[in-house]
């Protein structure tokens, strides 16, 4: 399952500024049950726009440790969110079936990493 959203960085910040805060939220967030890694993409053509992924074993993985409250993380987030402006889009599940050029057609799919 992947959490993908957008972060949309304010002007007088930088990317790099949400870089930092998304590092040390990740670190604590990927010791959770069921995570799988995190992606943080930036936009071609546009430095001030970012997407973020982060992979989990299933949906209730990920609801688990939403429903765990973290203080280090959430302090974290606070501390970002004057340099950025975040939207979700959403959860969505792995492909069933997939054909992967390099690895033929199978079933399932993990992230590239």
């Amino acid at each position: 399952m992947k959490y993908i959203f957008e972060v949309h960085i304010k002007e007088g910040y930088t990317a790099e500024d949400y870089a930092d805060a998304w590092v040390r939220a990740s670190e604590l967030i990927q010791r959770a049950p069921g995570a799988r890694g995190t992606e943080l993409h930036r936009k071609i053509g546009d430095p001030d726009t970012l997407i973020a992924i982060a992979y989990w074993d299933s949906k209730a993985s990920r609801d688990a440790m939403e429903a765990q409250h973290n203080p280090d993380v959430a302090e974290i987030i606070r501390s970002a969110a004057p340099f950025c402006e975040i939207r979700p889009l959403g959860e969505f599940e792995d492909p069933e079936w997939v054909v992967n050029p390099t690895r033929g057609v199978g079933k399932g799919a993990s992230p590239r990493r």
